[in-house]
């Protein structure tokens, strides 16, 4: 009996190291240049906004209709992903985001930059979903964490080559007659166009399609996350069902809250800080690379500690705390070492927020209905993505800086902690009545 535990760990093992080491960098450097095709703005606007006249509710409403389109397209973007195949569905999203991306360096009116923005977010619809889709088929529940995790660190990882390289790109400004910002633009987004091709060639659809699983480890695998499924209880209720999942509604709720916040700051952070500073683009740069680090490093415990500890709810609301706390340093700050220590705390526990959010609904949704529900949380979540960042920029027009926007951000965030353990309550108290039962 021991013998066959021994056996089955070993095989466990071996199973997850191969699919680490398989899929999580391809999907992951995928969500990398994705998200920094959708925020490399922050930095082109540095020299975009000056050479076309854009104010900061012009920006603002910019950098956050990405998420309009986004958000219209979540849901039916992923019903397709589970139709066609998650491998076809995101190299298909990265080819047509990539030529998107490059394609801004050709916007030169509020109009175009508006539309231009649109059709990113409806291109990049159902990536992040799409890939949490494929690897919930990976990694059973207790790898989850961890897996999920070493995938969400691309945003932070993409933080810090953006920070690395945009005072370079932005330094080429004039070379063939371009500017600074259109060559960010350009070599940032035609990678996306090269890695689509990879993935449909190195990705398989499914552990029954990969050639480098032995026949126990497949075995185990489908073993295990029927298991999984089994241990939740969880029903697969329709389409409807999975969209009024109150899980989904109130998780979804908490997710737009912070996602607000963190796109209104994180958007505008290159300016922020140079304003607080006096810093070159260059520095700044440098200094936003450096809260991708911290960021990183914060994600893979983050991810890995909830796994251990078997509980996700308490991460996602002491993240939320913390960014919040953060966000109230920097708005009573009143010198540039506290402004630039309090927006590193924030960007470092903020990104971790729709990670755990995520991890939540995989850990409880049917199979069958994780297409829907994790579309439905990030649509919901992009809601608040784009309303942040326009109500931010109104803000700052208004008042000529970002002050009124950080007063308002711990309250926010406050709010949204406030849902998590509302719903981390009422899972406890479902949770006791299934044991009683």
């Amino acid at each position: 009996m021991h013998a066959d535990k021994g056996g089955d760990e070993a095989v466990a093992r071996s199973a997850m190291a191969k699919a680490s080491w398989r899929l999580l960098p391809l999907i992951a450097l995928g969500y990398l240049i994705a998200y920094m095709d959708r925020s490399n703005i922050s930095f082109a606007s540095l020299q975009m906004n000056v050479d076309l006249g854009f104010s900061a509710a012009v920006y603002g409403l910019g950098a956050g209709i990405f998420f309009v389109g986004y958000s219209l397209l979540e849901i039916p973007s992923n019903l397709l992903c589970a139709r066609f195949g998650p491998r076809r569905w995101i190299a298909r999203i990265m080819l047509t985001w990539g030529l998107i991306s490059a394609g801004m360096m050709f916007v030169r009116t509020p109009g175009q930059f508006y539309t231009m923005r649109f059709l990113l977010g409806v291109a990049e619809a159902g990536f992040f979903p799409g890939a949490m889709l494929y690897l919930s088929a990976w990694f059973p529940t207790a790898w989850r964490g961890r897996a999920v995790s070493r995938f969400y660190i691309a945003a932070p990882v993409g933080t810090i080559l953006m920070g690395a390289l945009a005072g370079q790109l932005l330094g080429l400004g004039g070379l063939l007659h371009l500017a600074g910002w259109q060559w960010l633009f350009l070599a940032e987004g035609l990678p996306a166009v090269v890695l689509a091709v990879a993935l449909l060639r190195l990705l398989p659809d499914s552990p029954d399609a990969a050639p480098w699983l032995t026949t126990d480890e497949r075995a185990w695998l489908s073993r295990t996350l029927s298991a999984d499924v089994e241990g939740s209880g969880a029903s697969h209720r329709g389409l409807v069902g999975a969209l009024l999942d109150p899980v989904v509604l109130g998780i979804g709720a908490a997710v737009a809250l912070s996602f607000a916040c963190t796109n209104a700051i994180v958007f505008s952070g290159p300016k922020l800080l140079s304003d607080a500073t006096g810093w070159s683009v260059t520095n700044v740069g440098f200094l936003t690379a450096f809260g991708g680090v911290t960021t990183t490093a914060v994600m893979l415990f983050v991810g890995w500690h909830s796994d251990r500890r078997k509980e996700r709810y308490l991460h996602v609301a002491g993240m939320t705390a913390l960014a919040a706390a953060s966000a109230a340093a920097m708005a009573l700050s009143s010198g540039p070492i506290g402004v630039v220590v309090a927006y590193l705390g924030f960007v470092t526990a903020s990104l971790s927020v729709g990670m755990l959010g995520i991890l939540i609904l995989a850990d409880g949704a049917h199979p069958e209905a994780r297409a829907v529900s994790f579309a439905a949380l990030n649509t919901i979540g992009q809601v608040g993505a784009f309303i942040g960042p326009w109500l931010w920029g109104l803000a700052a027009d208004r008042t000529g800086s970002f002050q009124l926007g950080l007063d308002v951000v711990p309250f926010v965030l406050a709010a949204a902690v406030a849902i998590v353990m509302a719903m981390r309550h009422g899972a406890v108290n479902v949770a006791a009545v299934s044991v009683s039962a």
